[in-house]
């Protein structure tokens, strides 16, 4: 099977290569791309020698094809967006595993869908932005879709293989939350939470950007609004639990009130590996659960004076198509702007709160990936001029 991993150099990409490096039988890596790590992007292409990677710019892409020329590899390296459509749905690509941050990665995405591609999600804004047209866009092209997050690998996990059967199974199901780094600290103390703080995951190795949604719980929300269109729920049978040892993933309730869960390590290899293998399963390389050891698995209320963002998923599924594109840019913005010092903590759920308020989505924009990405635009725009005001 030949792979295209977007997005090879952030956690998901690496923990990708790490999985298939225990079965370079089965594996072939066609195509690496990378956002601006290029000394990291190069030594996997030593590595892995695939037939090409992909940087944004023009001139990091020629910086890394002489690099790569002067070791001798043979890889051929490209730039800009447009690349990373063409490698997400080359015709010798059997497998894409989507890890591109953020809205960003919608374009390939649906490239990959197209493509009719085993496209591996791990890129939650694709379905947060493009919603019904992306689940359009893998029907239509017979994509099989798989999901990486964590919980909604569980819930995947949970389910019959017919999908079919699916709705005639589920009453609802039950995202599972760590609660970040903040569960327990007194919530009139988050205005003075800095980046570092914020970015220190107890269970998770992940992103800065991701590692700052968990702790404010917007990761929680996307992935509320990720669930509605993987396992096409109503907004009322997605739920939320805290469960600090992040030992459950996820679960179903089933019509008969019975409960699947699906348990293990807290390790992104898991998903990846069943992405990778499913409907079989192989080695993952996590570590085994040692239940003796566990010292109790413990569940509670998502507090939402904690975590008002969470609040916002279940309202922008029910409000106009494309809030919740609106309130993915919106947050990206806001998230960048604390972790450059600008705005507080606390101001992250203001910035996103505003926007949705004064961004009004047109009902074309939601019909093509082009009104998408203008939509996009628009809520990042407004997104910075609330966030301007809010640090001055």
């Amino acid at each position: 099977m030949r792979v295209c991993i977007l997005g090879s150099t952030g956690s998901i990409g690496t923990s990708t290569l790490d999985v298939l490096s225990r079965h370079v039988d089965r594996f072939e890596v066609f195509a690496l791309t990378a956002h601006n790590r290029v000394d990291e992007l190069l030594a996997q292409c030593l590595v892995w020698q695939p037939k090409f990677a992909v940087l944004p710019e023009p001139a990091q892409a020629q910086a890394l094809q002489a690099r790569l020329r002067e070791a001798g590899s043979t890889t051929a390296v490209l730039a800009g967006a447009q690349a990373l459509c063409e490698m997400a749905s080359h015709p010798d690509v059997d497998a894409v595993m989507a890890a591109i941050v953020g809205a960003a990665g919608l374009p390939p995405c649906l490239a990959a869908a197209r493509s009719g591609k085993r496209l591996m999600l791990a890129n939650k804004e694709a379905l947060v932005v493009g919603g019904a047209l992306f689940m359009s866009a893998v029907q239509e092209g017979g994509a099989m879709l798989l999901p990486i997050d964590s919980e909604h690998s569980a819930i995947f996990q949970c389910l019959p293989e017919d999908r079919s059967a699916w709705c005639r199974r589920i009453d609802h199901i039950i995202l599972t939350a760590s609660g970040g780094p903040f569960r327990t600290r007194d919530v009139n103390t988050l205005s003075s939470v800095t980046p570092d703080q914020a970015c220190a995951h107890p269970n998770w190795v992940m992103g800065r950007k991701i590692s700052v949604d968990s702790a404010t719980m917007m990761n929680k929300a996307l992935e509320v609004i990720e669930a509605r269109w993987l396992f096409d729920l109503k907004p009322e049978q997605i739920k939320v639990v805290i469960h600090p040892q992040s030992i459950v993933h996820s679960m179903v309730v089933c019509r008969d009130n019975s409960v699947m869960a699906q348990m293990g390590t807290p390790d992104m290899r898991v998903p990846i590996a069943y992405g990778l293998s499913f409907p079989e399963r192989m080695v993952s390389g996590a570590g085994l659960l040692d239940f003796p050891a566990l010292a109790g698995l413990t569940f509670e209320a998502a507090d939402l004076e904690r975590y008002p963002g969470l609040q916002l998923a279940w309202e922008t599924l029910r409000a106009p198509e494309g809030s919740t594109a609106v309130l993915n840019a919106a947050n990206e913005v806001a998230v960048a702007a604390f972790l450059a010092g600008s705005i507080g903590f606390d101001r992250i759920h203001e910035v996103n709160a505003r926007s949705l308020e004064s961004v009004r989505p047109e009902p074309d924009e939601c019909s093509s990936i082009e009104g998408l990405l203008e939509l996009d635009a628009r809520a990042r725009r407004d997104a910075t001029l609330h966030a301007e005001r809010l640090a001055q």
